[in-house]
């Protein structure tokens, strides 16, 4: 996470260190020394996310397709220059840095809630000074690299070491990313992302051998230093008082100078004035208080030293560095063919946090843009907690007799003070016969342990009785469905107007390419259309860690947010389903897309049915309740007739159309008199005029009022997204 201060030392006092250098002369320069060997230029991704992340619109829960066809030229640019990339991205938050992760969470967390002040103040996205990521942006950016065809490894450890490891081991003409900690490992060329040119491939190098000469010091001094000024490892707090003391024998040599500089100056002046060696750490670790761990000089030392590496401070007889082959000893799973398979897919980017909960048993999510202040909508955490608890249950309760071990959870939301990890029991999901033991569904073959994959899966979520009609549907689209149903059944606040944004949404999304997308322009950004957003995202990773616990029922690409969600096309719908537009103008005047908006409806409606959730219709206009007209969408209703009026479920094939068509060729008075000669002594015209529009047959008369002026709501306005 690098040292605080320094990257801005080295551009304001160290000119020399920062060298303007041309990424296609250095690889023509390695080709020339090494023949047989590719120019390769290992990527920190997650310092490059940012830089990456260019399109316009960022708050409305990221545009997808961009950013995919951002990625790829990125890639095109190194390619076509003939250099080779290698994607690092964290895999873990190691513990000696947990510290550091709950204070970087908590700045997030206000930095996030100026951002809802200022979308609800002003109706519009801020400027790019108060740029947050998309949630989940790194993860599945991840996925998005491997989709195009790139190296991408997921870490066993923090970042920065094995980026750091594999740039020295390779070869590497050298690192991309924007992360002070590669001035301090003796590696590759550092490059910046911050200062890349794409179109030319011109950047900045930075230059360990110019800051030396700059502070006095040599490569094997830069570990120490690093130490010194405060790091991931060794908190700045304990280091007040020696730089109290630095500042005291080296008085500041310019007054233009801030205080972190005159800092980052003595610090180097006190290291170049003492012998270097372990004698010298030895008297440094007895006058810093460092408290109850005094090794903490001596850990931070050696996180910098890579594989094969000795340093003059520390000899080998002091190491403490531990390699993660050590860590399954005590890994919560205890089959080496199910760790090891776990692990193999976690460094290959191929499952998604499965290996932390096998190994460690301990996970975490960062931040995500949710407005704390609405209580309606529960932290997107604890959202998806029971489907976590299934997915636990997956994992570990095959594995161990007797008690299933709990997984500790450092999730950020509104309430959660991070003090400590909570502690989530796993829940059994609820199908026949208890959960398939995991080496069967991970390993074995066949049509039958295909099905019990899906099933489980589905079982997370509560869907199970649906696994026939969603196997019939295209994976996206399947996947979509279970997200969205899942949400309905879990957010009794969500309204059907929100169902028929989301069901508008995937559907419209279908066939607009990254430009038609970029094109589209927003008059307001509606801050609760942020928050869902935000949640759907998360729901995708909650898709993901479920699909990989289940043996990938589904194709990991086929989860990914662009195939489903666009954060402008979402908010366009959702604005406009609130403000009870037509269902015409929902779905963008394009016919063809009716039926298959009735019929995804429909069995979402089917699974919040099941569980007696009834989903009403509030149309919050620009932004607010209107209470007085909620109106109520009866499940019972959807039960009625289905077979009869909407397509039968068993019947339907792959895509967005069921196999049995409609019933166009019946009689409209007929429909309409069956309808209303079963529930005219228990409903009002009203409601039930409402409901048979949701029938294609009946909605085509949709231009006139189709009973007498005695009920109150005119077809003409039952045809609306509710």
């Amino acid at each position: 996470m690098g040292i605080k201060g320094l990257q801005g030392f080295v551009t304001r006092v160290c000119p020399d260190a920062c060298r303007t250098v041309d990424l296609k002369e250095v690889a023509e320069k390695h080709r020339i020394d090494h023949p047989d060997i590719p120019p390769v230029i290992v990527v920190d991704a997650m310092s490059c996310v940012r830089h990456w992340y260019t399109p316009e619109s960022w708050v409305c829960g990221g545009q997808w397709r961009e950013y995919l066809a951002n990625l790829e030229a990125f890639i095109k640019a190194f390619t076509a220059a003939g250099i080779t990339l290698v994607f690092y991205f964290d895999g873990v938050v190691e513990e000696k840095k947990r510290d550091e992760w709950i204070k970087r969470r908590w700045q997030n967390y206000k930095e996030i809630a100026a951002l809802f002040q200022f979308v609800k103040t002003h109706r519009k996205q801020p400027g790019r000074g108060m740029f947050v990521l998309p949630s989940a942006l790194p993860t599945f950016t991840r996925y998005a690299l491997k989709s195009l065809g790139q190296k991408t490894v997921c870490t066993l450890q923090e970042a920065d070491f094995e980026v750091a490891a594999y740039g020295l081991q390779h070869n590497c003409i050298g690192i991309l990313g924007q992360d002070s900690d590669y001035l301090i490992y003796n590696t590759s060329p550092y490059f910046s992302i911050e200062k890349l040119c794409l179109d030319k491939l011109v950047t900045v190098m930075y230059c360990r051998e110019a800051l030396c000469r700059a502070l006095g010091l040599s490569m094997t001094h830069l570990p120490l230093f690093a130490c010194l000024l405060g790091n991931d490892v060794v908190p700045e707090s304990l280091l007040e008082g020696f730089w109290s003391k630095c500042l005291a024998t080296c008085p500041p040599k310019n007054k233009s100078y801030n205080r972190r500089t005159n800092v980052i100056l003595a610090v180097a002046n006190y290291i170049s004035r003492i012998p270097c060696s372990y004698s010298s750490l030895k008297h440094l670790e007895a006058m810093l208080p460092l408290g109850s761990d005094k090794t903490l000089l001596l850990k931070g030392m050696e996180s910098y030293l890579l594989p094969g590496q000795q340093s003059p401070w520390i000899p080998p007889s002091a190491g403490h560095l531990k390699t993660f082959s050590d860590v399954g000893e005590t890994a919560m799973c205890q089959d080496k063919e199910i760790f090891q398979l776990a692990k193999e897919q976690h460094i290959q980017s191929e499952n998604y946090v499965i290996f932390n909960i096998l190994s460690s048993g301990v996970i975490e999510c960062s931040n995500s843009l949710e407005d704390d202040r609405d209580t309606e909508i529960p932290g997107q955490a604890l959202i998806f907690r029971p489907a976590r608890q299934h997915v636990y249950s997956v994992l570990l309760e095959s594995g161990k007799g007797g008690a299933c071990p709990s997984v500790k959870e450092w999730f950020v939301y509104f309430g959660n003070p991070l003090q400590q990890p909570e502690v989530i029991q796993p829940v059994q999901p609820p199908l026949p016969g208890g959960t398939p033991n995991l080496k069967t569904l991970w390993f074995a073959k066949g049509p039958e342990v295909e099905k019990q994959r899906y099933s489980t899966f589905l079982a997370c979520f509560h869907l199970q009785d649906l696994m026939e009609e969603l196997q019939a549907l295209e994976a996206p689209v399947a996947g979509f469905c279970c997200l969205v149903a899942y949400l309905m059944l879990q957010v009794h606040s969500l309204s059907l107007e929100d169902l028929n944004a989301f069901v508008a949404l995937v559907l419209c999304l279908r066939g607009k390419s990254a430009s038609q997308l970029e094109r589209l322009q927003l008059t307001e950004v509606d801050s609760r259309a942020v928050h869902l957003g935000a949640v759907f995202i998360r729901g995708l990773t909650t898709l993901l860690m479920a699909n990989s616990a289940c043996g990938f029922p589904f194709r990991m690409e086929d989860l990914m947010p662009w195939k489903v969600f666009d954060g402008k096309l979402f908010q366009e719908k959702y604005q406009r389903s609130h403000q009870s537009c037509s269902v015409e103008e929902l779905l963008e005047g394009n016919e063809s897309l009716y039926t298959p908006f009735q019929n995804l409806k429909s069995l979402i409606c089917k699974a919040c049915m099941a569980k007696k959730r009834t989903i009403q219709s509030r149309p919050r206009g620009k932004g607010f309740v209107t209470g007085t007209q909620q109106r109520e969408f009866n499940p019972r209703f959807q039960q009625a007739h289905r077979s009869s009026f909407v397509p039968p479920y068993h019947n339907q094939m792959r895509g967005f159309l069921w196999r049995s068509p409609q019933p166009q060729g019946k009689n409209f008075v007929c429909i309409w008199n069956s309808l209303y000669q079963q529930y005219n002594s228990s409903v009002s015209l009203c409601s039930l005029c409402s409901y048979a529009c949701s029938y294609p047959v009946l909605a085509a008369f949709s231009s006139k009022p189709f009973i007498s002026s005695s009920c109150v709501v005119p077809l003409a306005e039952t045809n609306s997204t509710r």
